[in-house]
């Protein structure tokens, strides 16, 4: 027994060693396996980035050239933009270039019709005058010079038959009268004036702290607009300034009598009678053939010529210089500056108490 056993050991031993190894080389089979698996699975993944990367790349290139062309939409709106925005602030300019021009035509034109009508009705006045004094009763001479006294004709009784020959002898003398030679003012160019003025054109400007506006305030604007009422001047001053002042003759036909309150105030009231009527400027008592308007109060002051005289000439003065200002006047800077001059003269003129008749 104990021989017998000793023998199948052995083969116990042989059959374990067989079947370890046969484990091993299984295993290393499945290891070969899961590398070879690994090293698939590998590749087919870096091929899988790599197409998904290539893909990448074209969307990426596809985006570029869009956000290329869309860069280039955008710039070529922004110029289109520029371009329609400088030809409309051209055309805005042009407008309004046109419409300064217009109104400054319109301007000059309502001031020549004032001064017509002024005239007119000074005609119309004085030609009623002559009228309403001529009668059959008591005929006005200055109408009828045919009946004249032979004294105040200068010709003697016997030559008063031949009236007609009389009157061609006048006539005749007075164009033999030989004209009186008309003197031509000379005039000599003030260099500070002058280049004060050319300073002032370099920067057009209402502000009047400047050397130029600071002398004419001084010698011409303050006194030809200081008034004895202290406190209606300052406000027609600031409206002169400010450009709403407006003046506007008064129609004696529509002038009711006048009460003695409305003598006596010389300020803001209804139509009062032109022969009674105070200046609301100087407080005397004149003939208002004119009245002021300061901005939209609605408020009229009365004033004498001499009053509106000074006023009108500082208004042509801040007129020429606003168009100066607005670029309107196409001038000479040498003509400019005379102009200012002849200005500053009416003003001088006017506050001196000089101004034409038909004021």
């Amino acid at each position: 027994m104990p021989s017998k056993g000793s023998k199948e050991e052995p083969e116990t031993v042989v059959q374990d060693a067989g079947g370890v190894d046969e484990t091993q080389s299984t295993e290393q089979l499945n290891v070969s396996r899961l590398r070879s698996s690994s090293v698939e699975i590998r590749e087919k993944g870096s091929e899988f980035l790599k197409e998904e990367l290539h893909k990448a790349q074209k969307e990426l290139k596809l985006k570029d050239k869009e956000c290329e062309r869309l860069s280039k939409v955008r710039e070529q709106l922004e110029q289109e933009l520029e371009e329609l925005t400088a030809s409309l602030f051209e055309e805005a300019h042009k407008m309004v270039r046109e419409a300064n021009t217009k109104q400054a035509a319109s301007e000059k034109q309502l001031r020549e019709a004032r001064g017509k009508i002024d005239m007119l009705q000074a005609e119309v006045t004085a030609l009623k005058t002559l009228v309403i004094t001529s009668t059959p009763s008591s005929p006005n001479r200055e109408l009828h010079p045919q009946l004249q006294s032979p004294s105040k004709t200068g010709f003697r009784k016997g030559h008063g038959r031949n009236k007609s020959t009389s009157s061609a002898v006048v006539s005749a003398a007075s164009q033999n009268v030989t004209p009186e030679p008309v003197s031509r003012e000379c005039k000599e160019l003030d260099s500070i004036l002058f280049a004060e003025f050319q300073a002032w054109k370099e920067s057009p400007t209402l502000d009047k702290s400047c050397s130029f506006l600071d002398r004419i305030y001084r010698e011409d604007v303050g006194p030809c607009l200081d008034f004895t009422k202290q406190e209606l001047s300052e406000l027609v001053r600031v409206a002169v300034e400010q450009n709403t002042l407006t003046i506007e003759p008064v129609a004696s036909q529509t002038l009711p009598m006048v009460k003695v309150s409305a003598e006596e105030c010389g300020g803001p009231n209804g139509f009062r009678s032109q022969i009674v009527t105070k200046c609301a400027l100087s407080g005397l008592p004149r003939t208002c053939k004119h009245r002021i308007m300061l901005g939209d109060s609605g408020n009229y002051y009365y004033i004498s010529p001499s009053c509106r005289a000074r006023i009108t000439a500082v208004c042509n003065f801040f007129t020429y210089i606003r168009y100066i200002q607005q670029g309107l006047v196409r001038q000479d800077v040498e003509l400019m500056y005379w102009e200012v001059m002849r200005l500053r003269r009416e003003m001088s003129l006017a506050k001196l108490g000089f101004y034409p008749s038909e004021m």
